[in-house]
Protein backbone atom coordinates (compact mmCIF):
# COMPACT_ATOMS: atom_id res chain seq x y z
CA UNK A 1 0.00 0.00 0.00
CA UNK A 2 1.60 3.44 -1.05
CA UNK A 3 1.05 6.46 -2.31
CA UNK A 4 -1.60 6.61 -4.91
CA UNK A 5 0.20 9.73 -6.93
CA UNK A 6 2.31 8.74 -10.02
CA UNK A 7 6.32 8.73 -9.23
CA UNK A 8 6.92 12.13 -10.59
CA UNK A 9 3.94 13.51 -9.37
CA UNK A 10 4.53 12.16 -5.80
CA UNK A 11 8.55 13.67 -6.24
CA UNK A 12 7.21 17.20 -7.19
CA UNK A 13 4.47 17.09 -4.51
CA UNK A 14 7.15 16.27 -1.76
CA UNK A 15 9.86 18.62 -3.13
CA UNK A 16 7.37 21.34 -3.36
CA UNK A 17 5.63 20.38 0.47
CA UNK A 18 8.64 20.52 2.02
CA UNK A 19 10.28 23.43 0.50
CA UNK A 20 7.72 25.54 1.78
CA UNK A 21 7.92 24.13 5.54
CA UNK A 22 11.96 24.21 5.66
CA UNK A 23 12.05 27.39 7.71
CA UNK A 24 10.21 25.86 10.72
CA UNK A 25 10.63 22.03 9.87
CA UNK A 26 13.29 21.42 13.01
CA UNK A 27 10.95 23.47 15.45
CA UNK A 28 8.20 21.84 15.07
CA UNK A 29 9.74 18.21 14.87
CA UNK A 30 10.72 18.82 18.28
CA UNK A 31 7.25 20.20 18.75
CA UNK A 32 5.02 17.95 17.59
CA UNK A 33 7.25 14.86 19.40
CA UNK A 34 7.56 16.18 22.60
CA UNK A 35 11.21 16.18 21.26
CA UNK A 36 10.76 12.59 22.04
CA UNK A 37 12.77 12.64 18.04
CA UNK A 38 15.93 12.99 19.69
CA UNK A 39 15.93 9.68 21.63
CA UNK A 40 14.65 7.96 18.34
CA UNK A 41 17.87 9.55 16.45
CA UNK A 42 20.01 8.34 19.50
CA UNK A 43 19.07 5.00 18.83
CA UNK A 44 19.17 4.76 15.57
CA UNK A 45 22.89 5.63 15.35
CA UNK A 46 24.25 3.72 18.64
CA UNK A 47 23.80 0.97 16.32
CA UNK A 48 26.59 2.07 13.78
CA UNK A 49 28.88 2.10 16.69
CA UNK A 50 30.91 -0.09 15.22
CA UNK A 51 32.07 1.88 12.78
CA UNK A 52 33.26 4.72 14.33
CA UNK A 53 35.42 5.89 11.66
CA UNK A 54 35.42 6.28 7.72
CA UNK A 55 32.02 7.39 5.77
CA UNK A 56 28.37 7.06 6.79
CA UNK A 57 25.58 8.44 4.48
CA UNK A 58 22.70 10.04 5.87
CA UNK A 59 19.78 9.48 2.86
CA UNK A 60 17.20 11.96 2.82
CA UNK A 61 18.76 14.17 5.18
CA UNK A 62 16.65 16.96 5.52
CA UNK A 63 18.04 19.68 7.34
CA UNK A 64 20.60 17.35 9.19
CA UNK A 65 19.62 16.35 12.62
CA UNK A 66 20.32 13.13 12.45
CA UNK A 67 23.63 13.72 10.51
CA UNK A 68 24.46 15.90 13.47
CA UNK A 69 23.99 12.76 15.86
CA UNK A 70 25.71 10.68 13.74
CA UNK A 71 29.15 12.76 13.58
CA UNK A 72 28.81 13.24 17.75
CA UNK A 73 28.23 10.67 18.84
CA UNK A 74 31.43 9.33 16.73
CA UNK A 75 34.46 12.19 15.93
CA UNK A 76 36.18 10.63 13.05
CA UNK A 77 32.90 9.83 11.36
CA UNK A 78 32.32 11.90 8.08
CA UNK A 79 28.82 12.11 6.52
CA UNK A 80 27.33 12.48 2.98
CA UNK A 81 23.96 13.71 3.76
CA UNK A 82 21.72 13.45 0.61
CA UNK A 83 18.16 14.66 0.04
CA UNK A 84 16.10 16.07 -2.94
CA UNK A 85 14.57 19.00 -1.73
CA UNK A 86 17.52 21.99 -1.69
CA UNK A 87 15.68 24.24 0.41
CA UNK A 88 16.08 21.58 3.49
CA UNK A 89 19.84 20.99 2.96
CA UNK A 90 20.50 24.98 2.59
CA UNK A 91 17.81 25.21 5.89
CA UNK A 92 20.49 22.48 8.00
CA UNK A 93 23.68 24.14 6.42
CA UNK A 94 22.91 27.17 7.40
CA UNK A 95 22.09 26.34 11.29
CA UNK A 96 25.13 23.92 11.66
CA UNK A 97 26.99 24.49 15.06
CA UNK A 98 30.41 25.88 14.82
CA UNK A 99 32.20 22.66 16.26
CA UNK A 100 34.16 20.14 14.62
CA UNK A 101 30.81 18.80 12.70
CA UNK A 102 30.51 21.14 10.61
CA UNK A 103 32.96 19.88 8.40
CA UNK A 104 32.37 16.09 8.57
CA UNK A 105 28.93 16.85 7.37
CA UNK A 106 28.71 17.43 3.43
CA UNK A 107 25.36 17.77 2.33
CA UNK A 108 24.77 17.22 -1.30
CA UNK A 109 21.14 17.84 -3.44
CA UNK A 110 20.08 14.05 -5.02
CA UNK A 111 17.37 11.92 -5.42
CA UNK A 112 17.20 8.62 -3.04
CA UNK A 113 16.11 6.73 -5.87
CA UNK A 114 19.55 7.48 -8.09
CA UNK A 115 21.92 7.97 -5.57
CA UNK A 116 24.79 9.98 -6.68
CA UNK A 117 27.29 8.16 -5.23
CA UNK A 118 30.02 5.21 -6.17
CA UNK A 119 29.25 1.80 -5.20
CA UNK A 120 30.61 -0.14 -2.29
CA UNK A 121 31.65 2.64 -0.08
CA UNK A 122 29.90 3.30 2.99
CA UNK A 123 29.86 1.79 5.94
CA UNK A 124 26.26 2.41 7.03
CA UNK A 125 23.43 4.24 5.79
CA UNK A 126 20.57 5.82 7.64
CA UNK A 127 17.13 7.23 6.88
CA UNK A 128 15.08 9.05 9.00
CA UNK A 129 11.15 9.61 7.79
CA UNK A 130 12.48 9.48 4.27
CA UNK A 131 11.44 6.24 2.82
CA UNK A 132 7.79 6.54 2.92
CA UNK A 133 8.47 9.58 0.62
CA UNK A 134 10.22 7.67 -1.96
CA UNK A 135 8.46 7.32 -4.94
CA UNK A 136 9.59 3.64 -5.82
CA UNK A 137 10.80 2.80 -2.43
CA UNK A 138 12.26 -0.85 -3.90
CA UNK A 139 14.00 0.59 -6.01
CA UNK A 140 15.77 3.46 -2.96
CA UNK A 141 16.19 0.15 -1.21
CA UNK A 142 18.33 -1.21 -4.45
CA UNK A 143 20.49 1.90 -4.49
CA UNK A 144 20.93 1.67 -0.90
CA UNK A 145 22.28 -1.81 -0.94
CA UNK A 146 24.48 -0.79 -3.73
CA UNK A 147 26.29 1.84 -1.99
CA UNK A 148 26.81 0.54 1.05
CA UNK A 149 30.32 -1.70 1.74
CA UNK A 150 30.19 -5.45 2.31
CA UNK A 151 28.66 -5.91 6.16
CA UNK A 152 27.57 -2.49 5.83
CA UNK A 153 24.73 -1.18 7.51
CA UNK A 154 21.33 0.14 6.66
CA UNK A 155 18.69 1.71 9.18
CA UNK A 156 15.81 3.25 8.35
CA UNK A 157 13.94 5.09 11.34
CA UNK A 158 10.15 5.63 10.25
CA UNK A 159 6.70 6.34 11.27
CA UNK A 160 4.67 3.34 11.92
CA UNK A 161 0.53 2.81 13.10
CA UNK A 162 0.67 1.58 16.86
CA UNK A 163 -1.63 -1.33 17.19
CA UNK A 164 -2.19 -1.33 20.83
CA UNK A 165 -6.48 -0.63 21.69
CA UNK A 166 -5.29 2.47 23.96
CA UNK A 167 -2.78 4.04 22.27
CA UNK A 168 -4.39 3.25 18.62
CA UNK A 169 -6.91 5.69 18.96
CA UNK A 170 -4.89 8.50 20.41
CA UNK A 171 -2.45 8.71 18.36
CA UNK A 172 -4.80 8.21 14.99
CA UNK A 173 -6.73 11.52 16.76
CA UNK A 174 -3.65 13.43 17.23
CA UNK A 175 -2.06 12.40 13.59
CA UNK A 176 -5.32 13.18 12.06
CA UNK A 177 -6.19 16.30 14.25
CA UNK A 178 -4.34 17.88 16.09
CA UNK A 179 -0.80 17.72 14.46
CA UNK A 180 -2.24 19.15 10.98
CA UNK A 181 -3.66 22.16 13.00
CA UNK A 182 -1.25 23.02 15.11
CA UNK A 183 2.11 22.93 12.51
CA UNK A 184 -0.13 24.19 9.76
CA UNK A 185 -0.76 27.37 11.67
CA UNK A 186 2.99 27.52 13.23
CA UNK A 187 4.16 27.07 8.93
CA UNK A 188 1.20 28.35 7.13
CA UNK A 189 0.99 25.24 5.37
CA UNK A 190 -1.27 22.74 6.61
CA UNK A 191 -1.29 20.44 3.60
CA UNK A 192 2.39 19.66 4.10
CA UNK A 193 1.10 17.91 7.45
CA UNK A 194 -1.76 16.15 6.01
CA UNK A 195 0.13 14.48 3.28
CA UNK A 196 2.31 13.33 6.35
CA UNK A 197 -0.70 11.80 8.22
CA UNK A 198 -2.01 10.09 5.04
CA UNK A 199 1.52 8.85 3.55
CA UNK A 200 1.69 7.19 7.30
CA UNK A 201 -1.45 5.66 7.14
CA UNK A 202 -0.83 4.60 3.27
CA UNK A 203 3.01 3.32 4.25
CA UNK A 204 3.43 -0.58 3.92
CA UNK A 205 3.54 -2.69 6.58
CA UNK A 206 6.63 -3.92 9.19
CA UNK A 207 6.23 -7.21 7.68
CA UNK A 208 5.90 -5.76 3.63
CA UNK A 209 9.17 -3.49 4.12
CA UNK A 210 11.37 -5.93 5.63
CA UNK A 211 10.28 -8.48 2.70
CA UNK A 212 11.35 -5.22 0.31
CA UNK A 213 14.16 -5.00 1.87
CA UNK A 214 14.88 -8.70 1.91
CA UNK A 215 14.11 -8.18 -2.21
CA UNK A 216 17.01 -5.65 -2.51
CA UNK A 217 19.76 -7.78 -0.96
CA UNK A 218 19.66 -6.96 2.49
CA UNK A 219 20.26 -9.88 4.82
CA UNK A 220 19.39 -10.23 9.24
CA UNK A 221 16.91 -7.59 8.46
CA UNK A 222 14.72 -6.64 11.58
CA UNK A 223 12.39 -4.04 12.86
CA UNK A 224 12.42 -2.86 16.67
CA UNK A 225 9.03 -0.63 17.59
CA UNK A 226 9.75 2.25 19.09
CA UNK A 227 7.76 4.30 21.93
CA UNK A 228 4.71 2.22 21.64
CA UNK A 229 4.81 1.57 18.03
CA UNK A 230 4.53 5.24 16.56
CA UNK A 231 8.12 4.69 14.80
CA UNK A 232 9.84 1.90 13.89
CA UNK A 233 13.47 0.92 13.89
CA UNK A 234 14.60 -1.63 10.91
CA UNK A 235 17.72 -2.84 10.28
CA UNK A 236 19.72 -4.69 7.30
CA UNK A 237 22.82 -5.94 6.52
CA UNK A 238 24.99 -5.71 3.36
CA UNK A 239 26.21 -9.50 2.82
Amino acid sequence: MENTKLPDEKKKFVKEKFSSISGQYDLLNSLLSLQIDRYWRWRTVRLLREFPEGWVMDLCAGTLPLSLELTRQAPQRQVLAIDFCEDMLQAGAKALPNDGRRGRIFPVCGDGEIIPAPTNSFWGCTVAFGVRNLSQTLQGLKEMHRILRPSGKLLILEFSRPTNPIIKPIYTFYLNRILPAVAGLISGDKEAYQYLASSIAAFYEPEELLAMMREAGFSSVSRVPLTFGIVSLYIGIKK
